[in-house]
């Protein structure tokens, strides 16, 4: 199992001793950017991804909550981003949306599709054999802090059944209201990777995050 604290609940003021719990104990960061369009909140320019950069290995795993998210693809890519994952609905449309994967790839970086909780798994699926990673939204995208709509486990179901009746082999994440209370049930239809935020930064980091651990 992957975890990926999202950022946008660390705490900035104690970031030295932050980054150093991350470091030893998770595997990816994940970075919600938001441009105050596509959602109502903004949040992290590339300059905040690479001051990550500077200070870790970890593998930064990009999601793009954004209106152009090829323009924004270029300015991730070349602060330091691993992953680029992107929301469907930018664009509403497939052949945009496979082109824009196409171009991710093409800076060498593993590529995903997000789609918000209203989206039916259905609408995306003829992008699933050009994509790294599904981020699969369990809470409505733009603020932190949520709770997990459970409806989600039913349309994770459907797309690890989807992903092993076609062999392929892409990453299902999860972001949204992710807890030990859920974690377990998650990863038993398919989760791979899970984002978490609040649960991970309000308290000690490194238990938090092997309290989900457990929960494999």
């Amino acid at each position: 199992m992957i975890v990926s604290p999202s950022v946008y609940s660390m705490h900035f003021d104690n970031f030295k001793e932050e980054i150093e719990a991350l470091n030893k104990s998770v595997e990816w960061i994940h970075f919600d950017v938001m441009d105050g369009h596509f959602v109502p909140n903004l949040t992290f320019g590339p300059g905040i991804l690479q001051t990550f950069r500077r200070n870790t290995n970890l593998f930064l795993d990009v999601h793009l909550m954004v209106s152009d998210p090829d323009y924004y693809s270029d300015v991730f890519a070349k602060a330091g981003a691993d992953s680029i994952v992107f929301h469907y609905e930018a664009y509403n449309d497939i052949d945009k949306c496979a082109k824009l994967l196409d171009k991710i790839h093409g800076m060498y970086l593993k590529a995903g599709i997000s789609i918000k909780p209203g989206t039916p798994v259905e609408t995306v699926k003829p992008l699933l054999d050009k994509i790294d990673i599904f981020l699969m939204m369990s809470v409505e995208p733009g603020f932190g802090g949520q709770s997990f709509m459970p409806e989600a486990l039913g349309r994770i179901e459907e797309l690890a059944a989807y992903r092993k009746e076609k062999d392929l082999d892409f990453i299902i994440e999860v972001d949204g209201g992710v807890s030990d209370k859920n974690a377990h049930d998650l990863m038993s239809r398919g989760t791979d990777a899970l984002v978490a935020g609040s649960f991970v930064f309000n308290g000690d980091i490194v238990s938090n995050v092997e309290k989900l651990r457990r929960c494999e």
